[in-house]
């Protein structure tokens, strides 16, 4: 027992999952400019340090939270949970940089259509996590609960329209692009990007799962 009362109960587990969410929709954000101003190489190098500076403050919670789980005697919800949670959650943010980084270490001349689409909707994705995210905290309410749900729906959606997108990316760029090194080159922006929405989908699942399992 003397143990329980060395250690904090609770912890701030609910406060550092909105500020990575809020790092993440930073990161998708400044993603987001990167692209709609690729042209202006000034502005690429400066939204390119944007994505890595949320994500190496998303980097910081995630090690904050991990850190806690080990030291708080009695956490808000299952240690698993939290764990899963909070590094899935830092899988989006790290996605987000690797999409950044492969652009320029591609020299990706220009960006396309697709990947504008893309983009919005994982911004769009990242938008909806940190929704969900504040909610958790407040699962004793029932309408917390089933806007929980609700926003993971939206998630699972806009990963579905991600899905089309890149079918039909692919099939273009196959049928269209004659050079062989843009092909390469764009086929893996486009599943980075893709990725990023699969990661949120990820995100809504265990989302799901700790709504339902206090419910």
């Amino acid at each position: 027992m003397l143990l329980g009362k060395l250690l904090p109960r609770e912890g701030n587990f609910f406060e550092l999952f909105n500020q990575h969410a809020d790092r993440i929709v930073e990161a998708a954000r400044a993603f987001s400019h990167l692209v709609a101003n690729y042209n202006d190489l000034h502005l690429r190098e400066q939204y390119n340090r944007d994505v890595d500076n949320a994500e190496r403050a998303a980097d910081r919670v995630t090690h904050e939270v991990n850190r806690l789980i080990h030291k708080t005697f009695i956490t808000p919800i299952d240690r698993d949970q939290i764990h899963k949670l909070i590094n899935t959650m830092d899988d989006v943010a790290d996605l987000m940089q690797d999409s950044a980084e492969t652009m320029a270490l591609y020299d990706v001349r220009a960006m396309t259509e697709e990947i504008t689409r893309l983009t919005d909707l994982s911004v769009k994705c990242c938008e909806r996590v940190k929704e969900a995210v504040a909610l958790i905290g407040k699962l004793g309410d029932p309408g917390c609960a089933e806007a929980v749900l609700k926003t993971c729906e939206e998630i699972d959606r806009l990963e579905s329209d991600a899905d089309r997108v890149m079918r039909s990316a692919m099939s273009k760029l196959f049928r269209e692009q004659p050079d062989v090194l843009e092909v390469i080159k764009l086929k893996a922006i486009y599943e980075l990007l893709e990725s990023i929405t699969d990661k949120c989908e990820d995100v809504a699942n265990v989302l799901e799962g700790i709504v339902l399992e206090h419910h």
